[in-house]
């Protein structure tokens, strides 16, 4: 049987070629609509009557979809390509097809609720379907489902420009003297397989090769050849992105309009915490007053430092000389500490210290995607309560950057009483392991992992039934982000990193000196990463809120000039590769990483003032957490979940604190 057609409890990877899914997807399809229309005629304002039968009918065609969607970011090919673009405009309809269906709006609106989470997910499904044009009449509706499609094209081809520009740049070094100065891992890694120490060594602008290049290179040369590459990427020839920035902004605006709004951050803060743009923009000038004469000084230090004049890809390396010499300790050597199985293993038990949760390695017992790949089971009380698979290494031939977390499956009842459970995957793109099979991670990696772990704990720690809310379901879009942001305050907790940071040679722990300094560095010019990470918040809503002057590259200037001066070259096209806002999920609502990262500061501050030395404290009010911010979901207003743990609502002067920011 394709292996499309029933994805089992879990999927057969391997057996999920192009060739298969290309074969199955005209049949799902197919189901899919016939199941929609049949439940049309005879589904009743009951739960079971309705959302379940709903959720029944459509859910083979969207596993096997997800699959498709998971294939296209980790093992990208031409004819991964070719499946996705063939029948992405199919899905696009179907999707607008029931979120458009009067009937299913009318039945959402009539079935009653027994419970406050049922009545938060049929809430949400009205609203969902009044998003997606069920009111409109049928000129505007067309149009907006002419919208829908073109965005999702668009889209698409945002996310591949960027792909194959990144994979198109690569620079080959020949002498010792073009690589000095770089890490003993990295260069292995660009000897790729051959002599790290004579070379040849392959360059590219992949975040794993890129990022420690610009902070470790003695190449001035190179790290400005770089960092224009990265820079630049997608602005030129077939690949250029700008005509679809602009017609993406557009078809927003547009169809922000056809739903009535003014424009499309306020259709995009509709299903949100935040209030309104006006409270977005306050969050963000709050943290930017606090931050701007901090960076300042910071610009200061660094420029007295260095005793030259710092251009943009010079503040990488000054800032980690000046950091190395302030704490008194390199990057390579801290990474000697971080062996990528003593991590996991610390994080592994961070997570049964905090929440009672124990994790086995279970890798080889069910297909997967890549030999990289490794396979999980996690238990509480004894008993399986969910699955996660861990993709930790970098790809740039086939794997798109970043790292991320992903459902396969969500926790969920069934009306027989049985109760599926959840399936996630992480994927990051660490280094790789070097020729003696050690996989060094740099502590940015370490904050990485630890940050999408805390997206799969909130996944796969649900204690909601409900499929609709269960886990990430439901969850605003700017306070997703609180659970993963949470878990990296413990990589600077002494206790969870003495777990797991061990010399990869010796054995020995790491010492205490050097971990007293990694904590001292921690807000090493935090002013500087603060104020980039608005400025990212700022363009996105100033694009989308729209009435601006000049072209969106011309806004990006300002607000960068503004907020982050001398960080970028002047043919700059960081818009060009924004996949977040134009081909993820964040457009007009890049803010969220600060509205959830004040959130998440606080519930850090929980802890700190239980007492981090106070491990019965530190227990106690984990298992809170674990039964409010991960166990509630997305089945109650996170806000209200956000009371629920802390007793009032979030503040910003944590976040500030923490960042060194305020006293």
């Amino acid at each position: 049987m394709n292996p499309f057609y029933k994805i089992e409890e879990f999927p057969d990877f391997p057996a999920m070629t192009p060739e298969a899914a290309e074969e199955a997807l005209p049949k799902l399809l197919a189901d899919a609509n016939a199941a929609v229309d049949e439940l049309e005629k005879k589904a009743t304002p009951t739960w079971d009557g309705f959302v379940t039968a709903l959720d029944d009918a459509t859910r083979p065609l969207m596993l096997a979809w997800g699959i498709v969607s998971h294939f296209m970011s980790v093992l990208n090919s031409e004819a991964w390509r070719k499946v996705h673009d063939t029948f992405q405009p199919d899905l696009v309809a179907f999707s607008l097809r029931v979120g458009q269906s009067r009937r299913f709006y009318e039945l959402a609106k009539e079935t009653p609720a027994d419970t406050p989470v049922r009545t938060r997910i049929l809430e949400k499904m009205v609203q969902s379907a009044e998003l997606a044009g069920v009111a409109l009449d049928e000129a505007r509706q067309k149009r907006f489902n002419e919208i829908s499609a073109e965005f999702a094209k668009l889209s698409s081809d945002f996310h591949n420009h960027v792909l194959d520009a990144t994979k198109a740049f690569s620079l080959t070094l020949t002498t010792p003297a073009e690589v000095e100065g770089l890490p003993a891992q990295l260069k292995a890694m660009m000897a790729g397989g051959g002599d790290p120490e004579k070379g040849p060594w392959k360059v590219t602008i992949e975040e794993a090769v890129y990022s420690p290049i610009m902070k470790h290179s003695r190449n001035r040369h190179l790290r400005e050849t770089l960092m224009r590459a990265r820079s630049t990427r997608a602005s030129s020839g077939e690949l250029d992105n700008t005509p679809l920035i602009d017609r993406i902004l557009v078809l927003r605006q547009e169809m922000a309009g056809l739903l009535g709004f003014k424009t499309y951050a306020d259709y995009s803060l509709a299903t949100k915490c935040a209030p309104s743009v006006a409270a977005v923009q306050a969050m963000e000038d709050e943290l930017a007053v606090a931050s701007k004469p901090v960076k300042v000084r910071e610009d200061d230090a660094l420029a007295a430092f260095a005793h030259e004049k710092i251009e943009p890809w010079d503040i990488s390396y000054w800032s980690e000389r000046q950091r190395e010499k302030l704490y008194s300790y390199s990057e390579e050597e801290l990474m000697q500490y971080f062996n990528f199985p003593d991590v996991l293993k610390g994080l592994f038990g961070l997570a049964n210290r905090l929440f009672g949760v124990t994790i086995e390695d279970r890798t080889g017992e069910v297909p997967v995607w890549h030999p990289d790949v490794r396979f999980f089971r996690v238990c509480e009380d004894g008993r399986p309560i969910a699955h996660f698979y861990l993709d930790p290494y970098s790809r740039p031939e086939t794997k798109s950057g970043g790292a991320w977390m992903n459902e396969f499956r969500t926790r969920a009842r069934r009306s027989d009483g049985t109760v599926e459970l959840p399936l996630a995957l992480i994927v990051c793109n660490q280094s790789r392991p070097d020729a003696k099979g050690r996989a060094l991670m740099r502590f940015s990696e370490v904050e990485t992992l630890f940050h999408e772990f805390g997206h799969a704990l909130q996944h796969m720690l649900t204690r909601v039934d409900d499929a609709g809310a269960s886990g990430i379901n439901l969850i605003d879009w700017d306070a997703v982000e609180v659970a993963s942001q949470f878990m990296e305050n413990w990589c600077y907790d002494a206790k969870t990193v003495r777990s797991f940071a061990r010399h990869v040679e010796t054995g020995e722990p790491i010492p205490d000196a050097l971990l007293a300094r990694v904590r001292a560095a921690k807000n090493y010019r935090a002013a500087n990463a603060m104020l980039r990470q608005l400025s990212f918040g700022t363009l996105d809503m100033i694009l989308h809120v729209g009435g601006f002057a000049g072209s969106p590259d011309d806004v990006k200037r300002r607000v960068f000039d503004d907020l982050t001066p001398g960080t970028t070259v002047p043919e700059d096209r960081f818009l060009n590769s924004f996949s977040h806002i134009f081909a993820g999920g964040y457009a007009a609502g890049y803010y969220s990483y600060k509205w959830s990262e004040v959130m998440s500061a606080d519930c850090f501050g929980a802890f700190e003032e239980a007492g981090l030395d106070n491990e019965e404290a530190v227990r106690r009010t984990g298992r809170r957490y674990r039964e409010t911010v991960l166990g509630l979901g997305g089945g109650t207003d996170p806000l209200e979940v956000f009371k629920l743990f802390r007793g009032r609502s979030p503040e910003t002067k944590a976040l500030l604190r923490q960042n060194g920011l305020i006293d």
